[in-house]
């Protein structure tokens, strides 16, 4: 933890007081970017993420990931003094990340009107399922039920097959991301222009619909509602995955049409490139039987080595469908320093995604990954905070601090 402080959010501080899975990841973010950030558990549990997924020898290894940047103080927030402790460092404090349901924070004392009363520059973000107002603001709000009333659901899966969810957290990561980008948002209005903090009232909902494209809009003004259409695209041809003579698979976009003509030129079908529907990837969709079937047919002959390298030459769209194994064994993600090696205390070494944005100036960097419950309490609340020794001590004996 003695690695320099770099990037451009270096200097601020960030409580990360949310669970699984957004508000993790956006203090995750911030974190690589130089926020110092400060996760704050609960004594005795944790941060439930510590028990999601895989574990080697007893240590949880997505931790390490959602972890990293972040020095870990255990502080109960539901006791009066964990409470009193709490809004002392929050007056220290850029940023307070919070997922839980509304109302909470205000039960225990610690509300925004507590908060900025003694820090008027507080961005309080506050992550739920379904947000701060509206008839559903009380439920429990996951990820999956944001990607089930999205459309998402809906939208994915064979046509004949049931609506498919995704096998990770996409609704949250992408409310994560959204999350890191409002706080800089607030902090720019904050800092650039002279304004108070605010708060972020950030549903797990909003962002996966923002990113589910036009279908509000197709729906209000056509009434056309999307259907499954398996790995093919309503918006152009040929597009699925196609399996190989090797009995790999890779898959294909075309979105712009002179990509399309490509494809079709390398697979001995130039002739559909006059056709008055190719001319488009609405039209070309609706061949998409008669395309799919050529470039098939193509492919089957071809093994994806020679696939790729024959679409690569022709300046044709085309990527393998890789598991991870290979994608951390390709020549690009290894140059590029994709998936990174990180030391650890634990484990030695560890490999995970890299920081997320390519800054040319300020970039981020990964300084320390996970660390064990309660491994910065003396030190953040003790050392920095001034909680004196004899009182942290009473307050672990009642499990108030770990």
């Amino acid at each position: 933890m003695t690695a320099e402080v770099t990037g451009p959010l270096a200097g601020l501080r960030v409580l990360d007081v949310s669970t699984i899975l957004a508000g993790p990841l956006a203090c995750q973010i911030l974190g690589d970017y130089g926020a110092e950030v400060i996760k704050i558990e609960h004594p005795r549990f944790g941060d439930g993420l510590r028990h999601h997924g895989h574990a080697k020898d007893g240590v949880p290894l997505w931790w390490k990931v959602i972890s990293r940047n972040k020095r870990t103080v255990g502080l109960y927030l539901g006791d009066p003094d964990g409470a009193e402790i709490f809004r002392a460092l929050a007056a220290t404090a850029d940023v307070v990340v919070e997922n839980f349901r509304p109302g909470k924070l205000e039960s225990w004392g610690l509300g925004y009107d507590r908060l900025s009363a003694a820090n008027p520059g507080l961005v309080l973000a506050r992550v739920t399922g379904f947000g701060q107002r509206g008839p559903y603001r009380d439920r429990p709000g996951f990820g999956t039920l944001a990607e089930s009333m999205s459309g998402f659901a809906e939208i994915t899966g064979q046509p004949d097959g049931p609506p498919t969810l995704p096998p990770f957290g996409l609704a949250d990561g992408i409310a994560g991301m959204a999350v890191a980008a409002a706080v800089t948002m607030a902090l720019y209005h904050r800092d650039a222009h002279g304004g108070r903090g605010q708060v972020i009232d950030q549903s797990i909902l909003d962002p996966i619909v923002t990113v589910l494209g036009p279908q509000p809009t197709w729906y209000d003004q056509l009434g056309i509602v999307q259907r499954r259409t398996g790995n093919r695209s309503g918006n152009n041809a040929p597009r699925n995955t196609y399996r190989t003579k090797d009995g790999r698979w890779v898959a294909i976009s075309t979105s712009a049409t002179v990509i399309a003509e490509r494809v079709m030129r390398l697979v001995g079908h130039p002739e559909v490139i006059d056709e008055p529907w190719f001319r488009s990837g609405r039209t070309r969709a609706e061949h998409a039987d008669l395309l799919d079937g050529y470039v098939g047919d193509w492919l089957a002959e071809r093994t994806r080595d020679e696939a790729v390298d024959a679409f690569e030459r022709a300046e044709a769209a085309i990527a393998p469908v890789y598991d991870v194994a290979e994608l951390m064994a390709d020549p690009h993600v290894q140059a590029v320093d994709m998936v990174t090696s990180v030391p650890d205390d634990d484990l030695g070494t560890v490999r995970m995604q890299n920081v997320l944005f390519g800054l040319s100036e300020t970039p981020g960097s990964i300084r320390w990954t996970g660390r064990r419950l309660g491994a910065d309490t003396d030190d953040v609340l003790g050392g920095e905070l001034g909680v004196p020794a004899d009182r942290l001590a009473a307050l672990r004996e009642r499990g108030v601090v770990a």
